[in-house]
This record gives structure tokens, sequence and C-alpha cells, in this order.
């Protein structure tokens, strides 16, 4: 149950690049690496996912309770030899002031090692009370190591160690200087999917290579053996149970943002996913409902523009009562047109709105949903409270309305949504969002199940009228 935590003291550190050359090093190793991600985030999950083989799980405060964490995190670390959990944002950054939902609140609830990647950039001797900063201000994280990160060459390096062994007993673990290779690159929403990068294990050798010849991976390792050992006894998954739902994933270079622990739950209840790719597959497989996770379509707007007759059978089976759950790139791909600079592609057309790209964020990090009573899936059951959805948003584009006569699922209390009260388009049997829902607090995935059910009933009844 070996595992080990990479933090920082700000985000944009490099962190995300040295945990995926650790992770592929380690990996070349002859260990299985199982790797995890603090926070919402998407895209350094399906890099990570890439490097290891294997889903990475995201592990989130605002989102999760600290058992579910618990049991997440014990589950998958310990199907795996040793395990390296990327933190966001910087080692004591969160949304509480307290830092009860911290990267380092997240150490310390499954006793991992820190590992600080450190932005070396313009500090030298200032390296010193930084790290001792971080080490006093809780002592109860165990700092293990520090990663010098972006250092400008062999002089920077030394004057960097100087300091850290004439001030701190904490150990350089490596120092990782600037490389043409050690990038990723990145635009609007952060890096880019590795699902979208032809040559990303091209990529990521070569950063692992670096990483290998820089860092002492051993030492890692052995920190990692040094971690809270928690009893897998006490977070035992459910026994898994069937049915005989299909669902449609549309996953492809466009569409990849996916809890890897949410489609773990489909399966857990027997649902059968089928993946479609919306960039060039022609037909609509035989299945009972579909959903279309986030992405990118604006990147591949007009190869999903030109695939019209995958287009054309989603929108003749919506027409024809098909559940659909879209979510943020999902909702753009069911809109009538995306326009991207100043140019406008045809999507599949069942939502009477226009997306378009914007310069900056229209709707960026957590929100909270209240449900209304329009949701088609079952929410309330016997309480007569409301029912919030903690969730996520992050677009960079809006939504035009040529009517608005829609219902929606949410009143947005917290966060923008689709018009900064609304979100959750509803037509028909679809129900399409800016808000990226999370298993572990909204229950979506037996609710989603359930209103598939009740679709198939109502269709068998019509057909027996019939």
């Amino acid at each position: 149950m070996a595992h080990i935590y990479l933090s920082a003291a700000h985000k944009s550190s490099g962190k995300t690049v040295v945990t995926l050359g650790l992770c592929a090093a380690i990996k070349s190793s002859g260990l299985s690496v199982q790797p995890f991600k603090k926070g919402p985030d998407y895209i350094d999950p399906l890099w990570l996912a890439h490097t290891c083989k294997q889903p990475c799980y995201n592990l989130d405060f605002f989102q999760m309770t600290a058992a579910e964490i618990e049991t997440l995190f014990s589950i998958h670390n310990a199907a795996s030899d040793i395990s390296l959990i990327e933190g966001n944002k910087g080692l004591h950054d969160g949304l509480s002031v307290d830092g009860r939902d911290s990267n380092a609140a997240l150490a310390k609830l499954i006793g991992a090692p820190v590992i600080l990647v450190l932005d070396t950039r313009g500090i030298t001797r200032g390296i010193a009370p930084l790290v001792q900063g971080y080490r006093n201000f809780d002592a109860d994280i165990h700092i293990a190591g520090v990663i010098l990160n972006k250092v400008g060459g062999p002089r920077h390096e030394h004057k960097l160690r100087q300091a850290l062994e004439y001030y701190t007993d904490i150990p350089v673990i490596g120092a990782v200087h600037n490389h043409k290779d050690l990038f990723i690159e990145e635009r609007h929403l952060g890096l880019i999917p590795s699902n979208e990068v032809m040559e990303a294990q091209q990529q990521i050798s070569k950063i692992a290579a670096i990483i290998q010849d820089q860092v002492d991976i051993k030492r890692i390792i052995d920190i990692a053996q040094t971690a809270k050992t928690i009893a897998l006894a006490e977070h035992l998954p459910p026994a898994a149970t069937t049915c005989s739902i299909k669902l449609g994933i549309v996953r492809d270079r466009a569409f990849g943002f996916y809890y890897a622990d949410d489609l773990d739950a489909l399966q857990q209840h027997g649902v059968e996913l089928v993946f479609i790719d919306a960039l060039n597959d022609k037909q609509l497989p035989d299945i009972d409902g579909l959903m279309i996770g986030g992405g990118f379509p604006e990147s591949f707007a007009e190869l999903l523009q030109n695939n019209t007759s995958l287009k054309t059978k989603i929108k003749s089976a919506i027409e024809s009562g098909l559940p659909v759950y879209a979510e943020c790139g999902g909702l753009m791909y069911l809109a009538e047109t995306i326009t991207v600079a100043d140019k406008t592609y045809n999507m599949i057309g069942v939502l009477p709105i226009h997306t378009r790209i914007q310069n900056k964020p229209i709707g960026r990090g957590y929100v909270e949903l209240e449900v209304t009573d329009r949701h088609p899936w079952d929410t309330r059951g016997s309480t007569d409270q409301p029912v919030i959805f903690k969730a996520h948003e992050f677009h960079y584009s809006d939504a035009v309305y040529k009517s608005s006569d829609f219902e929606y699922a949410y009143h947005v209390n917290r966060g923008y949504g689709i018009d900064g009260k609304r979100d959750g388009i509803l037509y028909k049997n679809v129900l399409a969002s800016y808000s990226h829902l999370r298993n572990s607090n909204t229950r979506w995935v037996e609710r989603f199940i359930l209103f598939i059910k009740q679709c198939q009933n109502s269709r068998l009844a019509k057909t027996f009228v019939n």
C-alpha cells in the first residue's frame, strides 16, 4: 500500500509533468502504479491514466465525504504496488480558511508523505525559508523531500541545494532542469487531454527519461513505503448487481471527460457500457440510453459537423424518446451550432440553442445546484427539503437562445450554469447541463439507471396499448 503525495507551493509549478515522469519511470521499473488527482479536474487524470495504463481517480472534498475519499483511495491503492497522488494548486490551498479541504488535509487523511515540487525560477537562498515555512505551518504534514523544478542550470542548482542543506534538514530528491521536452501544450482549460494528442506516449517517454535522470526514483519508492497503511477490510466495495441496460458512452478525442469511479459505478450496477466515437462512427449502436460527457467539441467541430450520419441517428433516437444525459461539451453537441472565432458549425440540433466560444471563462469552479420539480430523475424521495447537488463547471462557451421556453432541472445557487440562474435544459428524455456531476454526492448513476428503466417501461406500455 505504498503511496506518496506530489504537491507544490502554488499552481503552475510543473508538478503535473513531474508526476507524469515519475509515474512512467516507476512503471518502467516493473511496478504497477495507481494515479490519483485531487480536485474535480478531468485533464490531468487523462494524462495520468494514459501513462499508468489504468484509470486515474479524483479525490475531492467538495463532492465527497472523508469516508468516501478513504474508501475510493484504499480500494484502488491496494490493487497496485504504489500510488501517486497529484495535488492541485499549493499544499495548503483550498476553499476553507481552516484548510479542511486542502492538499495538506488530504495527505493527512490518507497518511501520505509529501514531496514538494518547487518552481525555482527567480529564487536561490529564498528557497530555504519557503520550505521551512511550509513545514512549520502544519507539523502534522510529513514533508519527506523536495524536487527542485525549472532549474536554470548547474550553478543555480548548486545554490538551491546549498541553501536547503544549510538551513533545513529536508532532503532534495531531485533537480529537474529546464528542458524543451518538459512541456505539454496548454490552452484555455489547461493541459491538452492525452486522448487528443496522437504522440502522447512518445512525449511521456521523453519526460520519463529526463525525470529518471534527474530524480532519485528509488528514494521516491522508499519514501512511499513509509505511508500509513489503511485497512482494506474497512472499505470493501459493494456487491455488483445485474441489469439489462446498454448505455452508450460517447468517448473519443472530442469527448473524454468522465470520472473513472462513475463509470465503475455504472458497471457495478450491471450496466453494459457501449463506447461511441462521434468523430468516426456512422451508426448508433443498439442502446437503451446515452451519455455524452464533456470535452472539447469546439476543437473538432468540423469533424463533428461532417459526421451527419451519426448526428441524424442520435437526433432521431432522441425524438423517439431515447434517455440522454449530456454534460458541458455534450450540451454543445446537442445544440444547433457551435461558433468558434468567426466560423459556425452545425451540430445535432435537438436543442434550440447556439453555443459560442468566448475569450474568457463563462463558468468556472464549484457549483451548487438546487433540484427543481421538473427534474426527470427520481431525486426527492420522501423528503420535502430542497435537494442540493454539488458539482463543477469550467466552460468558455455560452448559449444563445432561439427561444427561452425551456424547462430546467436546476436552480443555480452557486456558479453560472447556462444563464447564471439555471442549468439542466430538459427536452423530451434529455437532460443537458453545463455542470459536471459526481456520483458520490448526487447518486446520479442510480437515478439515471432508474430513469432509463422507466423510459423502457413506458415504451413497452405504449407498444402493448398499440
